[in-house]
């Protein structure tokens, strides 16, 4: 780790990052080396003044709130008297009149195509590549690998082709087609030749001829056709080389060459520098920064080996295809790429501030994230109409979203922006943003392109917020409990009320288990039904596969009619979700400790030990749940939650804490993801040594005291004690 610091202006800047912003950053941008330095000097430590003030505001709420609930302690919630009290308090403010967004300048992808998002950490190079590039994928891989397709009646995947279930993919598919882009009086199954294209004309009967938008030939012979649906495409690939007879057994098993299916699937990417990274020092952040800029000037690539071969992983090209009036044209071959910068509170090493206090890292992501999107502007690989997407997480109610919008305009005017040219996502997944959605809205009128909210983070904020209050549900019954529903309905109902539809997008939660394929698709046709313009999925084959629920669901008319619904109630979001009689058993609470404890070991020996920020993690029952730091925030609080109010002792946890770390333990040495990192060591083997494992008790044992219950300062705290 570099730990040398170059005096820039006021700062201390860490060599390394220093480096890479004068030799790699700034060229190439038009901005001088000096201006950006004495712009970030001066605005740094003009805002990290005012984020000192806000993170005070805080702690300051907090405790009022906690005295607030001690007091009413054992009494029924009387919710007139509760907002009374969060208005007095400046924590609950007053809705002003009735307005709509000003946001210009906004992609296509996010204003008028609906369709699945992709949340991916900036750290990792080769999942970013993998990220971008599921703008495209094949319905047919993703059937074949995935539980879509059952293992029954002999269609097992196996490890070489098998054409039993080759042939149950291309029923799916045909089926799918029939659905989405249906012919007139006949089924895609009952076709027994190539279609045609004459003269930029299809001999196929459609029921809306619309749909056909274009085609590729090969050596004058058909190789795809492009049909649209909800703004979706769907690229039919045909092969009529003969290739595919001569390298496999089997052949095309398709009477008319149908090889693959392409479907346009993550519409939208988040770059993600917060929640699954572990980023703790400027060696991390220039990991990620340049990654960030090798997506902005389009040259980002990956070598790795798979399955012994050498593989080069770069960026797609857009795509090209003829019209139907007969002109070439290209769709863009990769998903808009976002920014998710850092929340307000956290601070990092990377830059040291006059007074020497580290930099607030959420202005440092402002200035550089912003300045490698200067490269992009010259091609346009990822915003057409360059604008630059920030989506900015953790922001706690208006004033919080001013003071981003504050930020944004000394970036813009330190990089020679235009005012409004950053726009900003707004990740509805604090209490006190929750409360108050239409007012941080409006602080960011000119500037909003997205709303989503975050069960997760949002559960782990309830909780923390009302810890005096009482002992909380099982974590189980959150999902089902009043306050989630309305919360969900609310994120939808205000957005629409804003003018959201057809600008901006209004977004879901993340669908957990990428294994378990059958059952998100099964889950997430809730998301569009609900009015959602996208929603997070872990992994390129999820967002094929959800896409098709976007088929289904025209989510822009959806919005038409929820936006005359009866908007989601106030004193339903305020419902404190805590257990009316916890008179559990032994057996059941120490259920949910297992389950907790075991999903925060998962997660922190390999953010602690490994570096690894997100990842498929098995839960208690040995499935992959993706895990970041939301899942761990959930978890730490709950059983803080249940130790602060007797519902068990420390004693015991520490013991279930230690039987799962073995489970962990065991679970990891098996795991083959892990065999590209350092080798594991066990926590079990001493407790008292594993840094991962007294880490994770921090965050159960001190969950209480953690600042919005966050698991950021303990995770940094010693991941930076690990590496050094």
């Amino acid at each position: 780790m570099n730990k040398k610091y170059l005096k820039i202006v006021n700062l201390s800047v860490s060599e390394n990052l220093a480096k890479f912003i004068n030799k790699e950053l700034l060229p190439g941008t038009k901005i001088k080396k000096e201006k950006f330095w004495k712009g970030f000097d001066k605005y740094a430590h003009e805002l990290a003044f005012k984020n000192k003030k806000l993170i005070d505001i805080r702690e300051k709420l907090q405790k009022t709130i906690d005295s607030w609930h001690l007091d009413k302690k054992g009494k029924k919630l009387n919710l007139k008297e509760y907002k009374k009290f969060l208005s007095k308090i400046n924590y609950l403010i007053k809705p002003g009149k009735n307005f709509k967004i000003l946001t210009k300048n906004v992609d296509r992808e996010i204003s008028s195509i609906c369709g699945p998002q992709l949340v991916c950490p900036v750290s990792n190079a080769r999942f970013l590549l993998n990220a971008a590039n599921a703008r495209w994928v094949s319905l047919y891989d993703s059937l074949y690998g995935t539980d879509i397709i059952p293992e029954t009646q002999g269609a097992v995947k196996g490890k070489t082709y098998n054409p039993i279930r080759g042939k149950k993919v291309i029923e799916y598919a045909r089926n799918l087609l029939d659905m989405y882009v249906p012919l007139k009086g006949k089924s895609w199954k009952d076709l027994t030749k190539i279609p045609q294209v004459i003269n930029n004309k299809i001999d196929l009967k459609l029921n809306d001829y619309n749909q056909f938008v274009g085609y590729k030939k090969k050596k004058n012979k058909l190789s795809s056709l492009l049909f649209i649906n909800n703004n979706l495409h769907i690229d039919i690939l045909f092969d009529q080389s003969g290739k595919m007879e001569i390298n496999n057994p089997d052949g095309n098993q398709d009477k008319i060459k149908i090889h693959d299916i392409i479907l346009e699937s993550a519409i939208s990417t988040i770059c993600d520098h917060e929640d699954s990274v572990a980023a703790v020092d400027a060696e991390d952040k220039v990991q990620g920064y340049r990654n960030w800029l090798g997506l902005m000037k389009g040259d980002l690539k990956e070598e790795f080996v798979k399955n012994g071969k050498k593989i080069l992983r770069k960026l797609n090209s857009d795509r090209d295809y003829v019209s139907i009036k007969g002109k070439k044209f290209k769709l863009h071959g990769r998903s808009l790429l976002l920014n998710r910068n850092v929340g307000h509170l956290m601070t990092n090493p990377a830059i040291l501030l006059k007074d020497g206090s580290e930099c607030p890292e959420g202005i440092m992501d402002a200035f550089i994230t912003s300045l490698a999107c200067l490269h992009d502007f010259k091609k346009k690989g990822n915003s057409r109409v360059n604008s630059i997407y920030i989506v900015k997480p953790k922001m706690h109610g208006p004033d919080e979203c001013r003071f981003t919008n504050l930020i944004f305009e000394k970036v813009e005017k330190v990089l020679n922006l235009k005012k409004y040219q950053i726009l900003c996502g707004i990740m509805d997944e604090e209490r006190r943003t929750s409360v108050n959605l239409k007012e941080c809205i409006r602080v960011l009128k000119n500037r909003v392109f997205f709303i989503n909210t975050g069960f997760l983070d949002r559960t782990g904020d309830e909780i923390h917020t009302s810890m005096e209050f009482g002992p909380m549900i099982k974590k189980a019954e959150m999902k089902s409990s009043k306050w989630i529903k309305a919360y969900e309905n609310n994120n939808v109902d205000v957005g629409l009320a804003c003018g959201f539809s057809g600008k901006c997008q209004i977004g879901k939660g993340m669908y957990p288990a990428p294994d378990l394929m059958n059952e998100m698709m099964k889950q997430k046709i809730a998301h569009p039904m609900s009015g959602a313009n996208c929603a997070w999925v872990p992994s390129p084959t999820a967002a094929a596969l959800h896409s098709l629920h976007y088929h289904e669901v025209d989510v822009f008319a959806k919005q038409k009619k929820l936006i005359e619904r009866k908007p989601s109630k106030l004193n339903d979001l305020l419902n404190i979700p805590i257990a009316k009689s916890p008179n559990w058993s032994l057996e059941e609470i120490t259920k949910e400790l297992k389950n907790n404890a075991q999903g925060i070991l998962g997660y922190v020996v390999r953010w602690i030990d490994q570096s690894v920020g997100c990842s498929k993690v098995p839960d208690i029952n040995g499935i992959g749940l993706m895990e970041d730091r939301a899942t761990c925030r959930i978890s730490s609080q709950h059983i803080a939650n249940w130790l602060h109010h007797g519902i068990c002792s420390k004693k015991h946890v520490l013991e279930i804490m230690k039987k799962m770390a073995k489970v962990v333990d065991s679970q990891n040495l098996k795991d083959p993801s892990m065999k590209g990192h350092s080798p594991y060591k066990p926590m079990s083997e001493e407790f008292d040594k594993s840094t991962a494992f007294k880490t994770a008790c921090e965050l159960v044992f001190h969950g209480k005291t953690q600042p919005s219950g966050y698991t950021e300062p303990i995770l940094h705290l010693n991941r930076l004690l690990k590496k050094n």
